[in-house]
Parts: C-alpha cells; structure tokens; sequence
C-alpha cells in the first residue's frame, strides 16, 4: 500500500510539472502579445493623422499603382479613395474605368509611370503616354465634371537605380507627363517638393516604395488642389 501511495504521489506530481509547462509555454510562445498594446496605439495614431486627410481627399481618387496603393495600405486615405494596385500601368488603368465611374469623384490624380518605365517595349514613354492620353480621354468623357491632376512619377534611390538602371529615365518620362498635361489642359504636381528636406528616412527597404511620411508629405503638397 505504501509503495502504490508513493508511486500515486509521484505520478500526481508529474501530471502537475506537465500543466504547469504547458501553460509557461502557451504564454511564451506568443511573443506578440506584450507588444499588441503598443500596435494598438501605432494604429490609433495613424488613424488620428489620417482623419485630417480623408477628410480633405474624401471627394477624391488617386489612379495608380503600388507606390500609389501606399495610401490606403498605410491608412493614409480609405480604400474608396484610392484605386491602384501592383504592376499597373496606364494600358491596365484603362480596365478601371467602371468602378472609377462608379466612385464617381470630383477630383482625379493619376499617378502612374514607375511601372511604365519598365514596359518591355522599344520606347516605353511612347507607348505609356499614348496610353495615358487614352486614360484622361476616357476619363473626361465619363466624369466630365471632374478635376484631373496629374503626378509625377517618384524617384528611386541610387542603389535602386543601379539595381534597374532604367529607372534614369524617370526625369525624362516626367517631362513628357509635364507636356501631356499641358497639351490636354490638367493639372501637373512636381513631387520632388517631397523629397527637399531628405528623403533617406522616406523610402522603403526596396528604395523604390515609401513609407507613411511621404504620403502625408505628398497630400500636403495636394492640398491646395482640393481646397
């Protein structure tokens, strides 16, 4: 009988250890929990810096591609204010013209051309403007009403450059963006404004995308587009 009561004991014990292991590991294999706080307040900070420009760009849509998609990804704007996506170009733009019509804003800023650049085409810039033409055609004639603006295409950092050396053509496409405003009678927004006080800090890991600050830098530049 002693001996069962020891073996009893012992087996207790152990299942003990046991459980209380599985709850030390449950907690520790959860490192994000004692930082869900602090992102809670990252969050509600973008969201309170944000509200300023959602409300200023509400009637507005930005037409682009993924830099353009940086916006709404980093809750500078809503979603319904932003219509871009990876890879897009002016040809791909054309295909949302639906849902543009549907938004139906009164203002339009297009911002296009770092993925045009990379067209696989003898002359990108010809071909990507005779696109974009089409683009602002399309969009005059289904929201007459609306204020067109177009934007500049970004720069990239040196190491990007030397990484896509067609990017040296962004000055270049730029001008003939500057033109093609001028000859349909729009808008046209130097970003380089932007970068003056030093853009290191601004560019993602890629020197090619950005982070939350260009955004709100960028619709300060806007703001007197809208107001």
């Amino acid at each position: 009988m002693n001996m069962k009561k020891i073996v009893a004991t012992l087996l207790l014990g152990s299942i003990t250890l046991a459980l209380a292991a599985c709850g030390n590991e449950s907690t520790s294999s959860n490192p994000q929990q004692p930082t869900t706080p602090n992102q809670g307040q990252v969050s509600e900070s973008r969201g309170s810096v944000g509200a300023e420009y959602q409300a200023l760009f509400q009637t507005s849509v930005f037409v682009g591609d993924s830099i353009t998609e940086g916006l709404s990804f980093h809750d500078v704007l809503k979603e319904e204010n932003v219509l871009a996506g990876a890879g897009k170009t002016a040809e791909f733009a054309l295909q949302d013209m639906a849902e543009l019509t549907k938004r139906d804003p009164e203002h339009v800023f297009i911002h296009l051309g770092s993925d045009d650049i990379l067209w696989p085409t003898d002359n990108p810039k010809t071909y990507s403007m005779k696109n974009y033409a089409k683009l602002i055609g399309m969009i005059k004639e289904k929201l007459p009403q609306a204020k067109i603006t177009l934007l500049s295409v970004t720069p990239v950092t040196s190491e990007a450059e030397e990484l896509e050396p067609r990017y040296k053509n962004i000055n270049d496409y730029n001008q003939g963006l500057k033109d093609l405003a001028e000859k349909e009678n729009l808008g046209y927004v130097d970003l380089s404004p932007v970068f003056s006080n030093g853009s290191d800090d601004l560019y993602d890991s890629d020197g090619i995308h950005f982070k939350p600050e260009f955004y709100t830098r960028m619709l300060d530049l806007l703001k007197d587009q809208v107001e």
